[in-house]
């Protein structure tokens, strides 16, 4: 396996932002104990260890933020507005952009559907995380786009779709910047044009592409951004939404109640008049999450700080020791839209002739002390598509399958020591090759080790 062998000796390759919990040691369940290898990343990132020693440092100063009178508040009130202008710079965003603190990506784009104005026609490809899928539904009239095989045919794709719809209406194309299922990256800038070119806004899912490559609002010329605290590395429940202020300013808010509002009074029937803010505020309502704001805003200035190139770099070592680790061993089948040698985040997802996913994600975890996903990673057409047609049920642990009935993935971070790359690729090999050492049951849905009796 000289791809491991060669990550292992090149210090280059070497974590340049520590993590929490790089030295947490689980048991397995064949005995002993391990470091454990968060290969799961695209779901949560662990927090920087500089965003913690942040966080850490600011907490005893905690206040409430915007009408706060005393020194705590106005200091905290500072640290807010600073941070919301710290992400702002990371995302190079227009001058008069409006950013938006939310609890999520999630967050995010439910709060931009419920903004849309009347008669707004949605593009979204079927390819997209459920999160960027989903919240439009309620919100018009939606357009779901048959997964591409190529980002040229992406392109193509949005274009006769947007050719074909009623060019006077307003129109917004949703788009993910790199897939939570391949890693692979997709045609912003282009797809951006498209929209453009026939009066549509795009809004930039970046969940998975703003901890691994630098996202510019203006160069990708998008209307708006949203992406996730947790997967930055700065996992305190805090989520931006970051672009054009117009339909944010005259869209209801998201959230009725205090910080949103301006002014409110009765009336002469007995009613309330109120005026919202026309700012960010006014769809921030209630007690932000200033711990969160400042979480993130902490971890824009590390990964600017450390360069995008060198980190993607060091990530694109990482993924290629995987591919090259697993690439002559044939039950491994990796999934890919775009093919193999697309350009593609940390983000791998793979199956296994002859073995359920679950089981195989399970041995993982008890017999080696390595963490991934299993399962359809909340995008169940883009996976469905991958796999070939239906997933069907879960069936039962460790019994071979004919059929995958869902995917493993592995994804790495700035803070993935290679070790923990070289030992995943160890343990599939040897999980293909001589099976799990430990017996494994159905609990709940998933595949946990039997602890009734010996393996």
């Amino acid at each position: 396996m000289p791809a491991v062998a060669a990550v292992a000796a090149d210090p280059s390759v070497r974590s340049p932002l520590p993590v929490l919990g790089r030295d947490v040691a689980v048991p397995l369940v064949t005995g002993g104990e391990v470091t454990y290898a968060a290969l799961d990343q695209a779901a949560s990132a662990p927090a920087l260890q500089r965003v913690w020693d942040d966080v850490a440092a600011y907490a005893p100063y905690y206040g409430s933020v915007h009408r706060g009178a005393g020194y705590l508040s106005q200091l905290s009130t500072d640290l807010f507005e600073n941070a919301r202008r710290t992400v702002a710079e990371f995302l190079d965003c227009r001058a008069d952009d409006q950013l938006v603190f939310t609890r999520s990506t999630t967050d995010s784009l439910n709060l931009l559907a419920a903004a849309l104005p009347d008669g707004c026609e949605v593009f979204v490809f079927e390819t997209e995380h459920h999160a960027a899928l989903l919240p439009w539904q309620r919100a018009g009239r939606v357009t779901f786009l048959d997964a591409p095989d190529s980002p040229a045919q992406a392109v193509e794709t949005l274009e006769r779709a947007l050719a074909a719809r009623d060019p006077q209406g307003p129109a917004l194309v949703c788009v993910t910047g790199a897939s939570n299922v391949t890693g692979e990256l997709w045609p912003v800038r282009e797809l951006a044009a498209a929209a453009h070119a026939h009066g549509a806004r795009i809004v930039l899912d970046a969940a998975q592409l703003a901890p691994h490559r630098a996202v510019s609002v203006r160069a990708l010329d998008v209307d708006w951004v949203a992406f996730s605290g947790h997967k930055l590395y700065a996992p305190f429940g805090s989520g931006v939404l970051a672009g054009r202020a117009d339909w944010l300013r005259d869209a209801e808010p998201y959230l009725a109640g205090g910080g949103a509002s301006r002014t409110v009074t009765r009336r002469a029937d007995g009613g309330v008049d109120v005026r919202w803010h026309e700012t960010a505020a006014r769809h921030e309502a209630g007690s932000p999450n200033v711990i969160g704001a400042y979480a993130i805003a902490s971890a824009c200035k590390a990964l600017t700080e450390a360069g995008f190139d060198a980190l993607a770099a060091r990530e694109e070592a990482l993924v290629r020791a995987v591919r090259e680790g697993l690439a002559d061993v044939p039950e491994v089948r990796f999934l890919s839209l775009f093919g193999d040698d697309a350009p593609r985040v940390g983000v791998l997802s793979f199956v296994v002739d002859g073995w359920n996913s679950s089981h195989f994600a399970a041995a993982l975890s008890a017999e080696y002390g390595i963490g991934v996903r299993d399962g359809l990673f909340c995008a169940h057409p883009l996976v469905r598509r991958l796999l070939g047609g239906d997933t069907g049920g879960s069936g039962e642990c460790g019994a071979p399958e004919a059929g995958a009935l869902n995917a493993i993935r592995v994804s790495v971070g700035v803070g993935t020591p290679e070790e923990h790359v070289a030992r995943f690729v160890r343990a599939v090999r040897e999980l293909v090759r001589d099976g799990a050492r430990w017996s494994y049951r159905t609990v709940d849905g998933r595949c946990v080790p039997d602890t009734s009796g010996r393996p």
